[in-house]
């Protein structure tokens, strides 16, 4: 698939969170882990999760009982328990937040490195705020956004461009000069929806499909080999 380059040296950079930054599959999974055991169903594996995260918790939730029970997502059985398995979800999540979670080699130097370039940086990620900035806290991440934004945080998630937008106009710089950097096609559909250029990593998660199937501007198999930012 072909890809457009980046035409003008990005004026910040938006990153998101999970699959990105940090390897937080295992904290998906003690948290789904508990939430099904109060709820007397079978656990579900790591390998399972890993294709359904991405899409905001709401979302993570009803896949997961729609998988164990056998349902489509929008079932009657799986809505009956969506509340309950809610609430139960983010009860075992704010305990385990962090604990099985482990920052990407290079994520750092990445950072480090869209800093030294004088860029400000936002996080937006579509897990919830709550748990997006104690994580950021518990890995030593926080101090390197001027901005972070929740899946809570605007009417609508990624995909939809509406977050980038947003966060282009709170870092005050134009979508077409503000790179998008994510591991998913969710990442790379708001980017391109929004006018951003997209850069994705290629480790992190990407509903089960391949990542370099997906529209984006560039590929890297590290945050620190961002090296591609033109001159100017």
């Amino acid at each position: 698939m072909a890809h457009t380059p980046i035409a003008a040296r990005p004026l910040a950079a938006i990153l998101d969170l999970d699959g990105t930054l940090v390897d937080t599959l295992g904290d998906f999974v003690h948290a789904l882990g508990g939430m099904l055991a109060d709820l007397s169903l079978p656990p579900v594996g790591r390998a399972e999760v890993e294709t359904m995260v991405g899409k905001g918790s709401e979302h993570l939730i009803r896949a997961v009982l729609a998988h164990v029970l056998g349902q489509a997502p929008g079932a009657a059985a799986v809505q009956a328990l969506y509340p309950r398995a809610r609430d139960r979800y983010q009860d075992h999540y704010r305990a385990v937040n962090g604990r099985h979670a482990t920052v990407y080699p290079g994520a750092v130097l990445g950072l480090e490195r869209l800093c030294g370039l004088g860029l400000p940086l936002a996080c937006l990620t579509n897990k919830p705020t709550a748990f997006a900035l104690p994580l950021l806290r518990a890995k030593g991440l926080d101090g390197f956004f001027a901005h972070v934004f929740g899946g809570d945080s605007f009417a609508r998630k990624k995909p939809d461009p509406l977050p980038l937008l947003k966060t282009c106009a709170a870092l005050g710089t134009p979508p077409a000069r503000t790179l998008m950097v994510g591991d998913s096609s969710n990442d790379a559909l708001a980017a391109r929806g929004a006018g951003c250029p997209v850069v994705l990593v290629t480790y992190g998660y990407n509903h089960g499909v391949p990542v370099r199937a997906v529209d984006a501007d560039g590929f890297v198999d590290a945050l620190a080999d961002l090296q591609m930012l033109p001159k100017k």
